[in-house]
């Protein structure tokens, strides 16, 4: 082993030391500033250089959008919104077969235009679904398994915190990005209504109490489908607001992040009064520490990026890729399947400092559209966070639902076969993606 290790170079070193830290369990951001220094130090280099790189790293004004978009989607969940959402497509689409599976469905692609996180979509609406969908029949395995699933494309539809970070890695448009990835994420919720008539719940339907007593039940569908819209308008309106100012160019995505933040505040504290200074400042406390983890991850992820450009690991990886096969859609196979193994050990946004890097090149050097292939790329993405066994979602969900992760795992395996064979279409039909994004240049 001390023959090899000389042999292989400070770059390739701290890929392979990176992959030893995370076995020891050391946390993610550690294990990438680590292997890093670690090569910079074989290298040569100044260990003085690291104070630069982490600051050039974090110093990008579009990733300003991932605090604030994490604060607003926080600040929905703690106000109400959430609940009043649910309520609202309850009354809506609860009648339909599958009942608080397709509300639960349609429940997450919504809150996945509010929140832009996967994990924070699951501990914001995950009790109250989970908890609907039980008492309407499903078991509570699989409710936990579609709201993993489901909170996992919040990182497909716009806004989206891994668009937000694919667009500054690859130098893409972040509103087209966000445009492109509409259609398939409804796509892949689709394919997951599909996946509800085989887990249908067999015993007898019973009333529905997660949520508190409807003031209008009772009544008829057309004055409850009033009525609920009336008190839920204010949150539905949230993806009008974001994504309305995105399209029509009144704002940039990294403003949106913002606004979107000042109108949860409105909405909560002067329209539903929900907000309170108590909840405020745990909001507040929240989103701070999940904003920290990111960019924590962001910040070593620069120096990691780093020596992968000065070892130009970049072209002797990609090279290998380009000479596995000469056939594209091979190739294409080859980096998907790595997305979803490195999905299936790392979260998302270390998956994409590490891989995309290398990955790039090979996208440009083939003429693939950058924006189909970063939506693609999020959706293998947002599959890695049901996967285990680092699957974030299993966890979150785990906690909310009180089951074990096993049981998450097994509920959620039917919604993982129905997102690989979504994954499938989308990388197969490309105009799903750019079907938008052509018709609005």
């Amino acid at each position: 082993m001390t023959d090899l290790l000389p042999a292989l170079g400070p770059g390739t070193q701290m890929v392979l030391l990176f992959f030893l830290l995370l076995a020891l369990r050391v946390p993610v951001a550690f294990a990438l500033g680590l292997s890093a220094l670690y090569a910079m130090w074989r290298i040569g280099f100044g260990l003085d250089l690291a104070g630069d790189l982490i600051t050039a790293g974090v110093a990008r004004y579009s990733l300003l959008a991932i605090p604030f978009f994490i604060l607003a989607g926080a600040l929905m969940g703690s106000t109400g919104i959430a609940e009043r959402m649910i309520r609202f497509f309850r009354v809506l689409v609860g009648g339909l077969p599958g009942g608080m599976g397709v509300v639960g469905t349609v429940v997450c692609l919504f809150w996945g235009a509010v929140s832009g996180s996967g994990p924070a979509s699951v501990a914001a609406i995950g009790p109250m679904i989970i908890k609907g969908m039980e008492e309407d029949g499903y078991s509570r395995a699989h409710a936990a398994g579609l709201v993993c699933a489901g909170a996992a494309l919040s990182i497909v539809i716009p806004p989206s915190i891994g668009l937000v970070l694919y667009g500054v890695i690859a130098e893409v448009s972040i509103s087209q990005l966000f445009i492109a990835a509409i259609l398939p994420g409804l796509f892949m919720g689709l394919t997951m209504i599909a996946v509800l008539p085989f887990i249908a719940p067999k015993a007898p339907r019973r009333a529905l109490t997660a949520l508190s007593p409807e003031p209008y039940a009772g009544q008829p569908y057309g004055t409850r489908l009033a009525r609920s819209f009336r008190d839920s308008f204010w949150g539905l309106m949230t993806p009008a607001v974001i994504l309305g100012g995105i399209y029509s160019g009144i704002f940039t995505p990294t403003e949106a992040a913002l606004v979107a933040t000042v109108y949860a505040l409105l909405v909560g504290g002067l329209i539903y009064r929900s907000l309170t200074l108590r909840s405020l400042y745990e909001t507040l406390a929240e989103a701070a520490a999940s904003s920290a983890t990111v960019m924590l991850v962001v910040a070593y992820a620069a120096l990691f990026g780093w020596v992968i450009t000065v070892e130009d690991l970049v072209g002797t990886y990609s090279s290998g890729l380009l000479g596995i096969s000469e056939n594209p859609w091979v190739i294409l196979a080859v980096i998907m399947l790595i997305l979803l193994i490195a999905g299936m050990f790392m979260d998302a946004i270390t998956v994409m400092f590490i891989t995309l890097p290398i990955v790039l090149p090979v996208m440009r050097t083939l003429g693939w559209d950058p924006v189909w292939f970063g939506v693609l790329v999020m959706v293998n993405l947002a599959i890695g966070l049901i996967t285990p066994p680092v699957g974030i979602n299993l966890y979150v969900a785990a906690n909310v639902s009180r089951i074990s992760i096993e049981r998450v795992a097994r509920g959620a395996l039917p919604f993982l076969v129905a997102t690989l064979a979504g994954l499938a279409v989308i990388a197969a039909f490309p105009s799903i993606s750019l079907l938008l994004v052509q018709w609005l240049r």
